[in-house]
């Protein structure tokens, strides 16, 4: 009838294709748990790492990579590097406040980080995209975390890991590295307790 209804019609048909790419999009970001490191780098190249089934990739000990130097002031504005804890396991957690699953999994670190420390293990925190300290502060306090976290609010410690490497891609990741200061497992997800310990584990066995 009149040719004012054609732009109604493409009007709708736009908003079903911006709505299809929205959640496509919206799709995708879940599948990075809260979202990504703004990073191109991937999980292959050369760190033959095995993936596990349940989003946990592992490396054989004769492949793994040194961690990058990971170093600056902590939540609490001490000065800590990563580097001072080589000869034991380290449990690396990038977390932020402001993320769901992080904080769902925090209260499981805070307990296996005590039980473990006496059997040579030390856990990390790496916080990131935090603009505010006292948000972050408080949620290490809600979860029991007693151990040193870097405060990261640009995430450039994250970009340390090299290309090709197991480096962490969402957040939450978790790295474990092992007393060589080699990487030797990721996660991509939040973990729940019996999964943190498969990946940490193998690392205490090895001599």
């Amino acid at each position: 009838m009149s040719p004012a209804r054609a732009p109604r019609r493409r009007s709708t048909r736009t908003s079903r294709t911006a709505l299809a790419v929205c959640g496509v999009f919206v799709g995708a970001l879940a599948l990075s748990a809260c979202g990504g490191d703004g990073s191109k780098s991937s999980g292959g190249g050369g760190s033959n790492f095995v993936a596990g089934k349940d989003r946990i990739d592992t490396v054989p000990r004769a492949d793994r990579q040194a961690a990058p130097k990971l170093d600056g002031t902590t939540l609490q504005g001490e000065s800590f590097d990563v580097a001072s804890l080589k000869g034991k396991v380290v449990v690396l957690n990038i977390w932020g406040s402001w993320c769901p699953p992080c904080r769902a999994e925090a209260p499981t670190f805070a307990k296996v980080s005590k039980d473990l420390k006496s059997k040579g293990v030390e856990f990390v925190g790496i916080d990131t995209r935090d603009d505010q300290k006292a948000l972050a502060i408080q949620f290490e306090k809600d979860a029991g975390i007693e151990y040193p976290s870097l405060y990261d609010p640009d995430g450039k410690l994250m970009l340390r890991f090299p290309k090709g490497s197991l480096n962490p891609q969402a957040i939450p990741s978790t790295i474990v590295i092992d007393k060589d200061g080699k990487v030797a497992g990721r996660s991509l997800a939040a973990l729940n307790e019996k999964k943190l310990r498969k990946m940490i584990d193998p690392l205490i066995a090895e001599k």
